[in-house]
């Protein structure tokens, strides 16, 4: 699936060579994480966690401008030096030449507090930048305003602490904490109002793969749910056949639960005792050898019943239509014969 994004998205002149490329970079596991939130939600807090824990690379607007040296970033430079915005396309192209290093290919990026508005996340994805996974961060404006409030930043580090939540421990560390820039009540109320206007504009791109956390909550919670998040797969858009096991003690409902899932979804429902009664009833040859074993009430060889089974989960309806399976395995060697067969 990501191959193919891939062709969609760059349309090479010569696709063999450019899936080989593809394939020798190894890096479809590799995190692509978009985090994003409102002044004080704890965005630098929540990337810098997830890059230590999934060895990724951290990309935010400070890092690009002050710690890269990249072809663009003197431009960049040139207009924060002047206090003029930086233009939502120089950004775009920022990102865009860091993403392409190595490190970012093999390690996967996370990318702090950016796209902030519709027009800058259009931009990523012509340059062909897709997060897999998007976590926006939200709490009360009025805990966002305490919370900046008391905000510091270890220059050497980036580490952000505050004075009432999180104080280092350490007083090498306390003495050379900074006051960030622009911490007045009034600055924050105004990029609070901002981001609450462009931030429908983003939802409405990102909202197949975006997850709200709410960070008004002990950090360890708020980090364990984003961990939660950026580690599962999303479903496939792509079309599939069901293939469903129900397993349970006696008397759980597991050919209930079989029979409504196959109502409801068109499947063939197969129950593994019924099966092997019907191949006796129907004289085949594999009926022959397991009627031996039911007549005398001995539990029948594994391998008759995966043949029995291999042949009825083979048959055209199951193929096409998919199928749910019950009564079979009830134990681990079992599953895992299923599972090789």
């Amino acid at each position: 699936q990501n191959m193919v994004e891939e062709l969609l998205i760059h349309k090479p002149d010569d696709p063999i060579q450019f899936l080989i490329d593809h394939l020798k970079q190894n890096n479809d596991d590799a995190p692509r994480i978009c985090v994003l939130g409102p002044s004080a939600s704890g965005k630098t807090t929540v990337a810098m966690w997830l890059c230590k824990h999934l060895d990724a690379i951290r990309i935010s607007q400070e890092t690009l401008l002050f710690k890269e040296t990249l072809a663009l970033t003197k431009e960049a430079k040139a207009y924060k030096e002047r206090k003029q915005k930086i233009p939502n396309a120089l950004w775009a192209n920022l990102i865009q030449e860091r993403l392409s290093n190595v490190d970012c290919i093999k390690q996967g990026w996370i990318l702090e507090g950016f796209p902030e508005n519709q027009e800058q996340a259009w931009m990523l994805q012509s340059s062909g930048i897709f997060p897999r996974h998007v976590v926006v961060l939200y709490a009360p404006d009025t805990v966002l305003i305490e919370r900046n409030s008391g905000k510091r930043l270890d220059p050497i580090t980036e580490e952000v602490y505050h004075t009432t939540f999180d104080w280092p421990s350490d007083e090498l560390v306390q003495q050379r904490l900074v006051k960030p820039e622009d911490l007045s009540e009034e600055e924050t109320t105004k990029k609070l109002l901002e981001y609450h206007r462009n931030f429908p504009g983003v939802f409405q791109i990102y909202q197949k793969i975006l997850k709200s956390i709410n960070a008004d909550q002990p950090c360890m919670d708020v980090l364990s749910q984003v961990l939660t998040y950026v580690q599962t797969r999303h479903r496939s858009a792509a079309p599939f056949t069901p293939r469903i096991v129900f397993c349970g003690p006696p008397g759980s409902g597991k050919s209930l639960q079989a029979a409504l899932i196959a109502q409801k979804y068109h499947l063939v429902n197969i129950c593994c005792g019924q099966l092997l009664k019907e191949a006796i009833a129907d004289k085949t040859k594999l009926g022959e050898l397991v009627k031996p074993y039911i007549d005398n009430g001995y539990p029948v060889p594994d391998k008759l019943v995966l043949k029995v089974l291999a042949d009825r989960l083979n048959a055209p309806d199951c193929v096409a239509n998919g199928w749910v399976l019950h009564g079979f395995p009830r134990d681990i060697e079992q599953g895992e014969e299923l599972q090789k067969s």
